[in-house]
């Protein structure tokens, strides 16, 4: 691909005579961005009716809803933000999946995937799971890394797990409807059934930040720094 500085001077619209502006070239496919803008207008109101707005607050679900943002605005920094939040996780996710389908519980991350209390389509939207980390690797190829998405994931993580801690239902919560979720993104531990007990519940919340970014989103950014070029600065 030629450089943006090789490329032929466009006459800008609405321009005065000789007045010439360089048009960047289209990197993500109109088709790209179109299927994935129409999976989340399917997705997005199934999920409301069976899980409830506060569904989307999960790391995976607010990383879907960037990438539509993303792949529209063709942002290196909001796909970038997502690959460091979710690559790892969505690894995990993977995995579990996997042993589920060859009849092993390997961490209980995708229970609900064989659940026949729901509909095998509403099953079936969330092997987004699957295929977004894929697309996020494929559009950083074209879009580049930005080196910022380490600190802005960061700062929304930590936004989004103190809403989860303090606005909605902890791990064992009596529900009047069992879809709506409960200890979203973990806040409450790896049980649904009850809060961990190990130490103060206030202190596991930092902590498990703690966790989350040198286990997940430090490797994360390290590795797409080397493996991707890094975008361009933001004008």
């Amino acid at each position: 691909m030629k450089p943006e500085s090789s490329l032929p001077p466009v006459p800008a619209r609405g321009a005065s005579r000789g007045a010439f502006v360089l048009i960047p070239p289209q990197k993500i496919p109109w088709a790209a961005k179109v299927v994935v803008s129409v999976f989340f207008s399917v997705m997005f109101p199934i999920y409301w009716h069976t899980y409830g707005l506060t569904n989307f607050l999960w790391f995976c679900d607010a990383a879907l809803l960037l990438t539509v943002a993303g792949l529209w605005l063709e942002s290196p920094l909001l796909i970038s933000m997502c690959a460091v939040g979710i690559l790892i996780p969505q690894g995990l996710w993977l995995a579990d999946f996997g042993s589920n389908l060859v009849g092993f519980r390997l961490l209980g991350l995708t229970s609900y995937m064989f659940d026949p209390q729901l509909p095998l389509f509403t099953r079936g939207l969330s092997l987004f799971h699957g295929w977004l980390p894929l697309l996020l690797i494929w559009l950083l190829g074209r879009l580049g890394y930005d080196q910022r998405a380490l600190s802005a994931w960061t700062c929304l993580a930590t936004g989004l797990v103190l809403v989860c801690y303090f606005f909605t239902p902890p791990a064992g919560a009596p529900l009047t409807d069992p879809n709506i979720p409960l200890n979203l993104n973990y806040v409450y531990g790896f049980n649904d059934q009850h809060p961990q007990t190990w130490i103060n519940q206030n202190l596991y919340v930092v902590g498990w930040l703690g966790v989350l970014w040198l286990a997940a989103f430090l490797p994360t950014h390290l590795a797409l720094r080397r493996l991707f070029p890094a975008a361009p600065a933001p004008l």
